[in-house]
């Protein structure tokens, strides 16, 4: 794990920032997800993530991406600060959504298919053709970019992705996007997906797209493909858990892995329900856990971070660091959060501390 020292890093000339977006109906198992207010509306969880990251609100979504029961607010928040802060350029990536988000955020699509529930045979369609164009999306962005930063949002990514890396070989429990982390619930569903397509422990190592096939999800078949796809310019996999299991998929299908960073938030690496640095360490990838110092904030909402409630998504912790290297502080950070709060407070209930009618 390395500090990060602004003043030593050469920032990059034409950096951009990817947004993949996708669902799995893995989402639909009630209490597994805390990505939505009720499991069915985790549909709309990810559409509403890029609007908001896209204009400061939603537009076509019919319900903010909040994450009950603070209300607290989206991590797309802290992404479109940190963007804004910037000034990184960021596009999104359709891997596979049953909701697609208003036409003001243009999507690039790779011809993915939304995710089944990993408990049927087949969890991912389509699998061969979306990672190919993938790869040529990573390729084309790699011959326009010199430092490429990708962030998800899918509801019940993390199942999927311990279900991933078991097929993959490797044990340990991953985060949660709720303070109360179902590990029970998730190894139970993570046991039915293996059985109902043969799987058992590391067997399918040498073949992990056949394993994001079976008990996978779109998003993991957008990142892994754009990632290999980019060749040697720095990347960083902005996410926790499941961006653990896309970096082991990635390096078990050969490609290049001493360009990739993994960069999540400092809730990730701190949860005790999980095993984030054990599993990195184990698959040997480099990684940093990114603070915003939440408890520091008067949003009541912000400060459910500290204590356990989504911790990351749509690349919060990426975009964290991103802010943190271009030299600014995470006051300046928390202040700019803060104020989209406000903005969006027209449309939400992000109640401050002092109790004010908002």
């Amino acid at each position: 794990m390395d500090t990060l020292s602004p003043e030593k890093v050469r920032l990059p000339e034409k950096p951009l920032f990817v947004c993949v977006l996708g669902n799995t109906e893995t989402a639909y198992i009630e209490g597994l997800s805390a990505a939505g207010k009720t499991a069915k509306l985790t549909d709309y969880t990810p559409a509403g993530d890029a609007e908001v990251l896209e204009t400061g609100t939603i537009i076509d979504i019919p319900v903010l991406p909040m994450t009950p029961p603070y209300d607290t607010p989206t991590p797309a928040l802290i992404t479109r600060a940190a963007l804004s802060i910037t000034g990184v350029p960021h596009i999104f990536v359709n891997s596979g959504l049953k909701v697609l988000p208003a036409k003001q955020v243009d999507l690039v699509d790779i011809g993915g298919k939304p995710g089944d529930d990993i408990r049927k045979p087949v969890a991912v369609h389509n699998v061969q053709e979306a990672f190919d164009n993938a790869f040529k999306l990573g390729e084309e962005l790699a011959r326009k970019h010199d430092y490429i930063m990708i962030g998800e949002s899918i509801p019940a990514g993390t199942t999927t992705a311990n279900a991933l890396l078991q097929a993959l070989g490797y044990d340990g429990n991953v985060s949660s996007s709720s303070d109360a982390n179902p590990l029970t619930l998730k190894k139970e569903v993570v046991k039915d997906a293996l059985a109902s397509s043969g799987i058992t422990f590391g067997s399918l190592r040498d073949d992990p797209l056949k394993a994001i096939a079976s008990v996978g999800d779109p998003m993991m078949v957008a990142v892994a493909g754009i990632t290999a796809g980019i060749g040697d310019t720095p990347v960083v996999l902005a996410g926790g858990t499941q961006m653990v299991s896309i970096f082991a998929a990635i390096k078990h299908l050969g490609y290049l892995t001493d360009n990739i960073k993994i960069v999540t938030t400092s809730y990730v690496v701190r949860d005790e329900s999980a095993n984030f640095v054990q599993l990195v360490n184990e698959i040997g990838a480099d990684f940093e856990g990114a603070d915003p110092e939440f408890g520091k904030s008067s949003f009541k909402g912000l400060q459910q971070y500290e204590v356990g409630f989504v911790k990351e998504g749509v690349g919060a912790g990426g975009a964290i660091y991103l802010t943190a290297m271009y030299g600014y502080s995470m006051e300046e950070l928390r202040s700019k959060i803060e104020q989209l709060c406000d903005e969006l407070c027209k449309f939400g209930d992000l109640a401050r501390v002092a109790g004010d009618d908002i």
